[in-house]
C-alpha cells in the first residue's frame, strides 16, 4: 500500500506544483450554517497541511449530509471551509461546484503550498451511483483535476463511491495519515490485541452491532451491553422492558449471543439498574429520571440510560483492561438527566492503562459534548461505520483499492 513518500516518489520526487487530490471526511453537523463539532474538521488538517507543506497544490473533496445527487444549498460545504481556513490559519479557496467552471477555475489558480475545497461532492449523482459508468465517468472528471490522490476520509472508506474508490484506480493514490492512523489502530484491535480485552457496546439497535458481536465473541474477554440494545438483550432474558426500545427478531440472537459465550468463556455484562421516564425527552417536557432494577422496569416506562450502580460496574470490569473498544452511548447523552451512564464509562476509559478506543459516530459525539479532552483517549475515530465494517470482518473496498 502505498504511502505519501511512495507518492512523492512516484510524482517524480516531489510534490511541489503537483495537484494532490485529498478525499477528506468534512461530514460534520450544522445547526443551519453554524457547525456543531468540528471533530472531523480538525482531524484531517494534519494531512492536507502536510502535502501543503511540501509545495502541493491541495485539492481537498468531500461530502456533506445526503443531498439527492444535486446541488441543495443546506448541504454546501462553505461553511467547513471556512472552519478549515481557521484551523489551518491559511487562505482557503471554496469551488462552488464539485468539477465544473468554478472546480476548474479555482483548481488552476492554485499556487504552489495553496488549498481549495470543492463543494459537496454528493451534489453529482455520479458520486453514489450504483452504475459503475456513471460513477466512473464521474470518477474521471475529478481525476482531470489532479496529478496525485490522497484517501484521507476514513468515514467513507467502506463506501464504493467515485471520490473513494474509482478515483484510486485513475491516478497515482496514497494513504493519508488519517486513515494509516486509524487502520492501524483496527488491526490492534483484531490481530492479538493485549488482554484483558473488552468491548463497550451501545446505542438503539443489536440489528446495529450484530456483525460487531458475531466477530468479536472469539476475540474478547468481556462484552458490556447499554444503551438502547440492552433492553433486547434483557427481554431475551424473560425480563420485561414497559416501553423501552425492543426488537423482537432479534430476540434468539440475543439468547444465541449469550450461549455462546458462556461456551467460549467471555462474560456479558448487562445493566442491573435502568433510569428510566414515561416518556422520551421532548422540548415541551421537564424530564422525571427515575432508577429502577433492570428487572422490574414499569410497564408505561422506557429505559433512556443505565443506571449508576450499573455504570459503576461498568467502570470496574475495565479498571484492569490493556484494550478496549468503545462504540455506542449508554443512554440518551444529549440530556443531562440520561448522561451519566455514558459519562462514566467515557471516564473508566480515561484511565485504561493500554489502548482505548472510541469507535467514532455517537460515541465520539458524546465524549465532546461531554467536555472530555480528546487527548485522554488512546483513539477517537472519525468513523463510526466504517470502524464497525471492519471489526465485523468485511472489506472495506476505500482501503482494497490503495492496497491493490
Amino acid at each position: 500500500m502505498a504511502g505519501i513518500d511512495t507518492l512523492t516518489s512516484e510524482l517524480g520526487g516531489s510534490l511541489a506544483g503537483k495537484r494532490i487530490l485529498v478525499r477528506s471526511d468534512l461530514n460534520v453537523p450544522l445547526d443551519g450554517t453554524t457547525i456543531t463539532d468540528d471533530g472531523r474538521i480538525r482531524a484531517s488538517v494534519p494531512t492536507i497541511k502536510a502535502l501543503a507543506e511540501a509545495g502541493a497544490r491541495v485539492v481537498v473533496t468531500a461530502h456533506l449530509g445526503r443531498p439527492k445527487g444535486a446541488p441543495d444549498p443546506a448541504y454546501s460545504l462553505a461553511p467547513v471551509a471556512a472552519r478549515l481556513e481557521e484551523l489551518l490559519g491559511a487562505r482557503v479557496a471554496f469551488a462552488t461546484d464539485t468539477v465544473g467552471e468554478s472546480a476548474r477555475e479555482t483548481v488552476d489558480g492554485l499556487a504552489d503550498g495553496e488549498i481549495a475545497v470543492l463543494e459537496n461532492v454528493r451534489f453529482n449523482a455520479g458520486e453514489t451511483s450504483k452504475d459503475d459508468a456513471e460513477r466512473g465517468d464521474f470518477a474521471d472528471q475529478l481525476a482531470a483535476l489532479a496529478d496525485g490522490f490522497v484517501s484521507d476520509g476514513f468515514g467513507v472508506v467502506h463506501r464504493k463511491q467515485a471520490s473513494v474508490y474509482d478515483v484510486a484506480m485513475r491516478l497515482p493514490h496514497a494513504m493519508g495519515n488519517l486513515v494509516a492512523a486509524e487502520i492501524d489502530v483496527l488491526r490492534r484491535l483484531t490481530d492479538s490485541p493485549d488482554r484483558p480485552y473488552v468491548v463497550v457496546l451501545g446505542g438503539s439497535k443489536v440489528s446495529d452491532k450484530l456483525g460487531v458481536i458475531d466477530n468479536l465473541l472469539d476475540k474478547a474477554d468481556k462484552l458490556l451491553i447499554g444503551g438502547g440494545m440492552v433492553f433486547t438483550f434483557l427481554k431475551a432474558q424473560g425480563l420485561e422492558v414497559g416501553k423501552s426500545l425492543l426488537e423482537d427478531d432479534q430476540l434468539d440472537v440475543c439468547r444465541d449471543y449469550t450461549e455462546r459465550a458462556k461456551a467460549s468463556g467471555v462474560e456479558i455484562l448487562l445493566p442491573t439498574d435502568i433510569v428510566v421516564d414515561t416518556a422520551f425527552p421532548s422540548d415541551d417536557r421537564t424530564p422525571q429520571p427515575q432508577v429502577v432494577a433492570a428487572d422490574a422496569i414499569p410497564s408505561d416506562a422506557l429505559g433512556l440510560d443505565i443506571g449508576p450502580e450499573s455504570g459503576a460496574a461498568f467502570a470496574a470490569a475495565l479498571a484492569d483492561a490493556r484494550t478496549v473498544f468503545w462504540n455506542g452511548p449508554m443512554g440518551v447523552f444529549e440530556v443531562d438527566e440520561f448522561a451519566a451512564g455514558t459519562r462514566a464509562v467515557a471516564e473508566a476509559l480515561t484511565t485504561v492503562d493500554g489502548l482505548s478506543v472510541v469507535g467514532g459516530g455517537d460515541s465520539a459525539a458524546a465524549v465532546r459534548q461531554l467536555g472530555f479532552e480528546e487527548s485522554a483517549f488512546g483513539h477517537i475515530s472519525t468513523g463510526g461505520g466504517a470502524s464497525l465494517e471492519y471489526l465485523e470482518g468485511k472489506e472495506l473496498p476505500g482501503i482494497t483499492v490503495l492496497e491493490n
